[in-house]
């Protein structure tokens, strides 16, 4: 076979075989648009399980989407409503409030807040008798301390209602040279032997009682002494709870004075040459004599803190001037509308010890604050009115007759 004949047969193949591949696309395009509409319909649909699958031999054609699919949207979750909170009330808060100072146990606010039960009288020792009276040693207790003291009391048949009584407070004493039974023996002789009580305290620190004698002008405690005697007696049987007069010399009408503003049993004061003027008139009108070298003998001195009280409360609580309500606080003479009875005044004019203007002004005073008040004078007299003893002895006598005793 020649080349012409070769080439024309080749051509002849070549057209029959585009006759065969013209006809079989053509056969084949329904069949893929079926496919593309199968798929477009499960796109849309959801297609049940019965549905007939696809033969895997057919190879669809991907169709593109003709839109973006939108995300599914979340599924929205409920939000919970508001739990209600419960309001809380605040506590109230306590308004700060400052804490008061506490009264100095000088003043006479601080006596007067403090509680005096006394004791029994508890009879130490029997002593010689006087001429209508019997005397002892007794004691009572103070703060827990046993005080010692010296005891009378009339002889024969008692009132009904008991003895009248005369709490004696002596004048100062150096602690380490008092005996119970020495010094104003006469005094209370003089008492005793007119139908009272005598129950002469001997404070602490002295004779053979309990406790320091700390002094009378810086520290509380003698007075304390003194008032819880009074609550003592009041318990003692053959004495008169409502009939109590006290009686007080020097260092002891300091006390007598303190001992009125404070308790109401007491229901008349009889003073001798006392140291009754105001805390300010001490410091600046009372200049004291030097104290006697101690007897290196006896046991113990007389502790110095006694004396120190001026510069201590000065040094803390400033000058008179400086700060008045202080001094005030601490004067008995400050509270003489509250006096719980007469008082009666005894003062030698040559007294070197303490200043008889001390019982003039507080004469003025009393009577200025309406209380009954008598004021004696004894011209040239001394310090314990030696030479006008029997005329002072007479007055205050009467005096208690009078306003205790009740004649």
């Amino acid at each position: 076979m020649t080349s012409k004949h070769t080439s024309l047969r080749l051509l002849l193949v070549a057209l029959l075989l585009a006759v065969v591949l013209t006809s079989c696309v053509a056969s084949a395009e329904p069949e893929r648009t079926a496919v593309a509409t199968t798929v477009a319909e499960v796109a849309t649909t959801v297609v049940p399980a019965t549905a007939t699958a696809v033969p895997a031999t057919a190879t669809p054609t991907a169709v593109p989407p003709t839109s973006t699919p939108l995300p599914p949207s979340p599924t929205p979750t409920a939000t919970p409503s508001p739990t209600h909170t419960p309001t809380i009330t605040p506590t109230p808060t306590a308004t700060p409030t400052s804490t008061p100072t506490p009264p100095h146990p000088l003043s006479i606010e601080w006596l007067r807040g403090q509680e005096y039960p006394g004791s029994e009288i508890v009879i130490e020792e029997t002593l010689e008798p006087g001429v209508n009276y019997q005397r002892y040693l007794a004691s009572y207790l103070s703060e827990g301390l046993k005080i010692y003291a010296l005891f009378t009391v009339p002889s024969g048949e008692r009132p009904p209602s008991g003895w009248p009584v005369v709490v004696f407070n002596h004048g100062y004493i150096p602690p380490e040279q008092y005996r119970t039974t020495e010094r104003y023996v006469a005094y209370a002789d003089g008492f005793a032997r007119n139908g009272y009580i005598v129950l002469k305290s001997d404070y602490r620190g002295h004779g053979s009682s309990e406790g320091d004698s700390r002094g009378s002008y810086g520290n509380p405690d003698y007075t304390v002494d003194v008032l819880n005697a009074v609550s003592a007696i009041k318990q003692y049987e053959a004495a008169d709870p409502d009939r109590i007069g006290m009686w007080g010399h020097s260092m002891g009408g300091h006390i007598t004075l303190r001992a009125m503003v404070t308790n109401d049993d007491i229901k008349a004061g009889v003073i001798w040459a006392g140291v009754v003027a105001s805390y300010p008139d001490l410091l600046t009108r009372w200049t004291r004599p030097p104290r006697p070298t101690p007897d290196p003998s006896l046991p113990t001195p007389t502790p110095q803190w006694s004396r120190r009280w001026r510069d201590d409360l000065i040094g803390e609580y400033g000058a008179p001037e400086d700060n008045p309500e202080f001094w005030a606080s601490i004067s008995a003479n400050s509270f003489l509308q509250e006096l719980s009875g007469p008082i009666q005044l005894h003062h030698g004019t040559a007294d070197e010890s303490v200043p008889i203007a001390f019982s003039a002004t507080l004469y003025d005073q009393l009577l200025e604050a309406g209380q009954v008040a008598e004021f004696y004078t004894y011209e040239g007299d001394n310090h314990n009115i030696s030479n006008g003893f029997g005329s002072a002895m007479a007055r205050s006598i009467a005096f208690f007759d009078t306003y205790v005793k009740g004649q």
